[in-house]
């Protein structure tokens, strides 16, 4: 089991939908993150793209010479920058991070947005775009000389002189539910991404792509988007769910489920369907809970609950199949730290930190009592 965190690169805060609360993302801040993360254990982190958004790959750029284990899942955008020149980005950064790039592949799913960026493609032709764009990028990082010529992209002679650490290229993850979607994760990506709907609908999901896969040998890993809200106790979980949408009123609700219906992505229609605006129908299944989804596009879902019973719910995804899970809590910052504190002692995982490092023997556990005694565990 590997987990991951999330860079906020968009706004962070205590409430959703509000400004109370409200922080700012600044490179300090991002850097704050950075190191707890990666010092934390966390095995990596996801940075989100958009127009919305802080640009990914400066920001990783500037992150990662803080960080020493931390790996970094990047966005490439197929449209918005072409394919031999994402190539020889990912082939940098992986070169200065010592094999820390993880390439995440984002059609995109907002007509508007895209247009402001001079897509003008629809649904299926993005897809198409992004066939082709996978197809040059990933020949070019295997050290070929390329030539191409496809519907949408054509290349002559594209070559990527100085290769990645990661061979033949750093792994492909890919996040959509439509059939072109699948069709092109099945063809060139490593590690098929899913938002967290609740478990029998993964479990369908990952069974059909897995069938699909296997038709033409290809075998996929899996992994989830979810947001966590950990508390010692579940009362306290689910007063801290409450409490983070506290400030969220009607008026921004409606705002936000206006620009998630223009959109095409089959995705976000999924993520919207499971509560369908309504405030009133949030808890869709055991500990999954939706009311981020009210405000927030993408990944809208939380796991709530006391550690025992989150830990329950990701192994139960983790059954399924998921081996990656990328998790985030707000504000991020300290939710790392609990989610690392109450989560992380309960899960199977690969520990990025090895446990008997010289470094954590030495460090203080806990704050020393009365300046000579080490603290106990609390038995209460």
């Amino acid at each position: 089991m590997e987990l991951f965190w999330f860079f906020p690169t968009y706004g962070d805060g205590r409430h959703i939908g509000t400004n109370r609360g409200a922080r700012a993302v600044t490179p300090a801040y991002l850097k704050q993150i950075a190191t707890a993360i990666d010092d934390l254990g966390y095995d990596g982190a996801l940075l989100p793209t958009g127009r919305a958004c802080e640009d990914a790959w400066v920001v990783a750029s500037t992150l990662m010479p803080f960080t020493k284990r931390l790996k970094f899942l990047i966005a490439v955008r197929p449209g918005l920058m072409s394919p031999t020149l994402a190539a020889r980005m990912a082939s940098a950064f992986d070169r200065a991070s010592e094999g820390r790039l993880l390439v995440n592949v984002v059609t995109g799913g907002d007509p508007e947005e895209l247009e402001g960026d001079g897509i003008y493609l629809d649904h299926g032709a993005r897809y198409e775009l992004s066939d082709e764009f996978l197809h040059i990028w990933r020949q070019t990082l295997n050290g070929e000389f390329v030539d191409f010529a496809g519907e949408h992209l054509q290349v002559t002679g594209a070559k990527v002189f100085y290769p990645p650490v990661q061979q033949p290229h750093p792994p492909l993850f890919f996040g959509g539910s439509s059939p072109a979607g699948i069709d092109v994760a099945i063809k060139h990506c490593d590690v098929y991404l899913t938002w967290g709907e609740p478990p029998e609908q993964v479990k369908e999901k990952i069974q059909a792509i897995r069938e699909q896969a296997a038709l033409v040998g290809k075998k996929l890993r899996f992994g989830i988007r979810l947001h966590i809200i950990v508390r010692e106790t579940e009362q306290e979980a689910w007063e801290a769910a409450d409490d983070l949408i506290r400030y969220l009123d009607d008026e921004t609700i409606a705002k936000a489920q206006k620009v998630y219906a223009r959109m095409d992505s089959h995705g976000q229609r999924r993520m919207t369907e499971l509560h369908g605006g309504d405030r009133s129908n949030l808890v869709i299944s055991p500990n999954l809970w939706a009311g981020i989804g009210l405000a927030r596009g993408g990944a809208g879902t939380a796991l709530v609950g006391s550690p025992v019973q989150v830990a329950e719910r990701i192994q139960e995804y983790a059954d399924l199949g998921i081996e990656t899970f990328i998790l985030s809590g707000y504000p991020h910052l300290e939710e790392a730290h609990r989610v690392a504190e109450l989560l992380f002692p309960l899960l199977p995982r690969k520990l990025s930190i090895p446990s008997t490092s010289k470094q954590q023997a030495q460090a203080a556990a806990g704050e020393i009592v009365a300046y000579e005694h080490f603290p106990t565990s609390s038995t209460r």
